[in-house]
């Protein structure tokens, strides 16, 4: 049961959202920037419309995606429900991008001289109950004996600091490289240039929810990043939706023949 914190209100709703609670499939879905609501109550941080609606804030196509590979996959899908820029669910507490005071050419100045209080607060509204309810999920799953296989999904932006970016699909991994190498290996025979911790990759900062959820059981595991300019419409959508199903179904029956062979 979730215990609702002192910045959201009743209108607000949870700071947490479950789809597809009874999947049958082994993926887990984990979609930590799917939305760039802020608490109708408080913590506007001031900011204009073109932020809020900006990458910014969230990962545009990102929910979109990840609704559709839960549908594909039977996978449980667990979002966070608020802007990353009250606080990014996937990275700890402890880092500076958790709360950050700048992204890319946005100035995010309610975010600047935090006291303690304050970004303990944020942290007890939005990254505990996040992550949390992942762990309860992931707790049921391996008291059933089932297998729980860990996938985030993200976008990413055409152009970075005025860059353009020639990567579509970036397959990204922490120190577990297992389910990434196998997708990676059917990458050639897909419509897309997917590569290898990409745009990001764990020295970035970006594989906290892969740190704390997958690593330590031993899960499957891997982050996606899709070019968001690929995912802006239905067919888009689609198409990224039927080629990531095909990897990661046909990556997961490989390892599981690899395993097999083996025992």
């Amino acid at each position: 049961m979730l215990v609702r914190s002192g910045i959201l209100a009743a209108a607000d709703g949870d700071a947490v959202s479950v789809h597809n609670e009874t999947g049958a499939g082994d993926v887990v879905l984990i979609c930590e920037h799917a939305s760039n609501r802020f608490p109708v109550s408080a913590l506007d941080l001031g900011l204009s419309q073109e932020v809020r609606d900006s990458h910014a804030a969230w990962d545009p196509g990102a929910l979109a995606l990840a609704m559709l590979l839960s549908s594909r996959l039977d996978a449980v899908l667990i979002q966070a429900n608020f802007s990353r820029l009250l606080y990014d669910c996937n990275r700890p507490p402890e880092s500076p991008a958790a709360m950050p005071a700048k992204s890319e050419v946005y100035e995010i100045s309610a975010n600047v001289g935090l006291s303690a209080a304050e970004r303990y607060a944020r942290m007890a509204a939005f990254y505990v109950p996040f992550h949390d309810r992942i762990s309860e999920t992931f707790s049921a799953r391996v008291g059933q004996g089932r297998r729980t296989v860990v996938i985030t999904i993200h976008t990413f932006t055409p152009v970075y600091f005025g860059q353009p970016r020639s990567v579509e699909i970036g397959i990204l991994h922490d120190a577990d490289s297992r389910l990434a190498d196998a997708m990676l290996a059917l990458a050639p025979g897909e419509p897309y240039r997917i590569e290898r911790n990409a745009p990001y990759g764990p020295d970035d900062g970006v594989t906290h929810s892969l740190q704390l959820h997958a690593l330590p059981g031993g899960h499957l595991n891997v982050m996606i990043e899709v070019r968001n300019d690929l995912v802006r419409d239905e067919p888009g959508l689609a198409a990224a939706a039927e080629c990531l199903e095909r990897m990661v179904s046909n990556a997961l029956a490989t390892l599981s023949e690899a395993s097999a062979g083996e025992a």
